[in-house]
């Protein structure tokens, strides 16, 4: 068997990228941000954390929050035929507006 090349933020240059201005200290709004059962939001990852990241393929995704797991909530998120429950850090979460 051939070994994995390759981490966790393999081939997420352009997607785990800050603009210039955002870059800095993080907004503790945004790290301990609640959410409710059922509420709709978007994956957007935060570079500058990386506990309690997802997988950068459900980047930019819709997903409904299931449940609150510690400080982290489980996020349903639809990847094909499959739904994909990761458990994710409020502050990689953005509330949607749809």
């Amino acid at each position: 068997m051939v070994s994995k090349i390759g981490g966790f933020r393999r081939k997420t240059r352009n997607k785990l990228l800050k603009p210039r201005r955002r870059k800095g200290k993080i907004s503790i709004s945004n790290f301990f941000q609640d959410f409710k059962e059922g509420e709709r939001v978007i994956l957007k990852a935060e570079p500058a954390v990386q506990k309690g990241m997802y997988f950068p393929r459900f980047h930019g995704k819709l997903g409904i929050v299931t449940k609150k797991v510690g400080k982290c909530y489980q996020i349903s998120i639809k990847d094909g035929k499959n739904i994909k429950q990761p458990v994710v850090h409020p502050v990689h979460l953005k509330k949607s507006k749809v």
